[in-house]
């Protein structure tokens, strides 16, 4: 796995940025052709350090159309009688519920909509937590840049159902958390949670 602040990956997704700007707003064939040019050298730059299929690179990190920006992912910070709600992943580890905003779904939305389908809870959204840059707090690559929204919510209802994503559900307190899945969120992340659902006057955190 590389990692962004190598100075190749970053050069390669600089370029990959440029030609899909460039895609998204040149007339020209001939610009448009020297931008496509540009996206497989930064595909041919990734694959070459990682390691990874040419193809599979090309399909992860040359697959969007128009003005490149981050990805949003939302996760749902869920407490009841001083206990997180996390999930279990396929893999193994624990996480908060949540997941890539939709494009239907606003980001509240879209935090009530992952938490329900993963954990099988029903939330209310009440305040964001955080917004975080993923990087700067998970250092492994991505093809495009991502902002993590951490939102604090109360739990509703609902009991954990059958799903393809995530194997059970459960609450745990602060001092007896189980082995987090730390490149989705980190356990720094999640007592940062603990610290929002205990003050009062919580201000929002953004990198």
């Amino acid at each position: 796995m590389v990692k962004k602040g190598d100075k190749l990956i970053d050069w390669a997704m600089e370029i990959q940025a440029i030609g899909q700007t460039g895609l998204a707003y040149s007339k020209d064939v001939f610009d448009t052709e020297r931008y496509e040019r540009l996206r497989e050298i930064a595909a041919e730059m990734l694959a070459e350090k990682s390691g990874v299929d040419l193809d599979r690179v090309k399909g992860l990190f040359c697959n969007e159309i128009g003005y490149q920006t981050p990805k949003i992912a939302t996760r749902a910070a869920v407490f009841r009688e001083g206990k997180i709600l996390l999930v279990q992943e396929n893999e193994g580890h624990w996480s908060l519920p949540g997941g890539w905003c939709d494009v239907d779904q606003s980001p509240a939305d879209n935090c009530v909509k992952e938490c329900k389908e993963e954990s099988g809870i029903e939330v209310k959204v009440d305040q964001v937590i955080a917004v975080w840059d993923h990087f700067k707090h998970h250092g492994s690559l991505h093809p495009y840049g991502i902002t993590d929204i951490y939102y604090l919510c109360t739990p509703l209802g609902g009991q954990f159902e059958e799903n393809i994503e995530t194997k059970q559900a459960s609450w745990f307190s602060e001092d007896a958390l189980p082995p987090i899945f730390e490149r989705k969120n980190s356990t720094a992340q999640i007592k940062e949670c603990f610290k929002a659902y205990r003050s009062p006057d919580w201000q929002t955190e953004f990198d």
